[in-house]
């Protein structure tokens, strides 16, 4: 639900230029040193978008490595390689990570369906409508469906092991999990309108 999961990621490394120019893009963004929560949401365009702001909002925490409310150059760094480089179960670890809202080391169906609703509300409001997959199954028959599938003990959680093992394992799992929401395709586009101002 988070991102476009492949192991098809490229995993070379940044070489100096690109960090270079992701530096001067961070300083003229974030003159501070600093990348607060409004304009993690300015870069996204999601300031008047309450649907997209609640999933930006879960990504932003999930940056913030350190809980200061802030991203710093060297998480924003990391970020933008993990998102636009990182393996598959980089990814996975970062998207579990993203939905683990109260940082307990498991997904409830509560956390799950938030997330859920949250990604069919900004699809919806982004593209108009949702993909024929959502489109059937409503977000509590999407999360019921996952725990059955992943939920190996039958906890009622998903630890970070069987969300890992359950997305690698279910190719409906996986694309559930990706829901089409990416925020490489987004880092990009705004990199894209950069370059061209």
């Amino acid at each position: 639900m988070g991102q476009r999961l492949s192991d098809d990621s490229d995993e070379k490394e940044i070489d100096v230029a690109e960090l270079q120019e992701w530096y001067k893009k961070f300083v003229i963004e974030c003159p501070s040193g600093t990348l607060f929560m409004h304009d993690f949401k300015s870069f996204f365009g999601v300031t008047e978008n309450p649907e997209a702001a609640d999933y930006i909002e879960n990504m932003f925490r999930a940056f913030d490595k350190n809980g200061d409310n802030t991203i710093d150059f060297l998480e924003y760094v990391a970020a933008l390689n993990l998102v636009l480089r990182g393996k598959l179960e980089h990814k996975l670890k970062w998207t579990f990570k993203m939905y683990d809202k109260d940082g307990s080391g498991c997904i409830d169906k509560t956390e799950l369906k938030e997330i859920v609703e949250s990604i069919y509300r900004l699809k919806k409001a982004c593209h108009g409508e949702l993909d024929a997959e959502c489109n059937l199954l409503t977000p509590d028959q999407v999360v019921d469906r996952i725990f059955e599938l992943v939920d190996e003990n039958g906890d009622g959680e998903l630890s970070l092991d069987e969300f890992i093992d359950g997305a690698r394992r279910d190719k409906w799992v996986m694309k559930m999990l990706q829901m089409d929401v990416n925020p490489g395709d987004w880092i990009n586009e705004q990199r894209r309108r950069s370059a061209n101002f």
